[in-house]
């Protein structure tokens, strides 16, 4: 009765956890470029005195989905979406360089190219630093041309190139911030074949309707668990009732 207790009660622990990450991948539907991350439960066996035949499930992250979303035009100078596989070298917080799809671009108060979660965007030699411009244009390879105030509208100068890679999916994982760096830990090389589509953004790759599915799946699994500790305690107390006749 113990491991019975025991099995439902991590059982409704992983299911928890297992709803943390889809419910997170829901919330996230609608943010530019997002990744899904990807959930799955590992069949282990409980251990303890006598043979392991108790089994339970462990929630664990196994990886990300890698897989593109849907590009959408919006016209707007400083929005792109990455063509094809490829990413944008921004610049973590403590730093060092992450990668991302997020094409949401803006210049920051003190002339910094960012994106929308405020990240610095890299260029050939660093955070790109944009002068006060009339008019911002980004290329399909990621060059940047400015046209500075009060200058001819044929006079565009180029700024700096946004820093495109693309090291193998493999290599790749998601850290808690939401970028993707190398496991290694190193910086990817440039891929100069890397492609942009400006004035359009990539949406989420989440599938709404099969995160709700997936909601209420883990729902029902988590009050199936929690329907074995009541029977678990009735059983106890059954048996208690038993023992105070005898």
């Amino acid at each position: 009765m113990d491991r019975m207790l025991y099995v439902a009660m991590t059982g409704a622990k992983q299911t928890l956890l297992a709803q943390t990450a889809n419910t997170h991948n829901l919330a996230n539907a609608s943010t530019t470029a997002f990744r899904a991350d990807l959930e799955a439960f590992r069949a282990m066996p409980v251990y303890g005195q006598g043979q392991p035949s108790r089994v339970y499930a462990m929630a664990e992250r196994p990886g990300t989905d890698l897989s593109s979303g849907t590009v959408t035009s919006t016209g707007r100078e400083l929005d792109i979406a990455v063509n094809g596989d490829g990413w944008l070298a921004v610049q973590t917080a403590d730093g060092g360089e992450a990668y991302t799809r997020a094409g949401d671009l803006r210049v920051s108060s003190n002339g910094q190219l960012v994106n929308g979660a405020g990240h610095a965007v890299l260029g050939n030699s660093g955070p790109i630093a944009i002068p006060p411009s009339e008019k911002i244009e980004i290329g399909v390879d990621g060059t940047i041309t400015s046209r500075a105030l009060g200058q001819a509208p044929n006079t565009l100068a180029a700024v700096d190139r946004i820093r495109l890679v693309n090291p193998p999916k493999a290599e790749l994982t998601k850290g808690t911030d939401g970028l993707m760096r190398l496991r290694s830990g190193a910086q990817a090389d440039v891929d100069v074949n890397v492609r942009l589509v400006p004035g359009s953004l990539e949406s989420s790759n989440v599938n709404a309707v099969e995160a709700m599915v997936n909601m209420i799946t883990l729902s029902r699994q988590f009050e199936m668990q929690v329907k074995a500790m009541r029977t678990t305690e009735e059983i106890d107390q059954s048996a208690a009732q038993i023992l105070r006749m005898s």
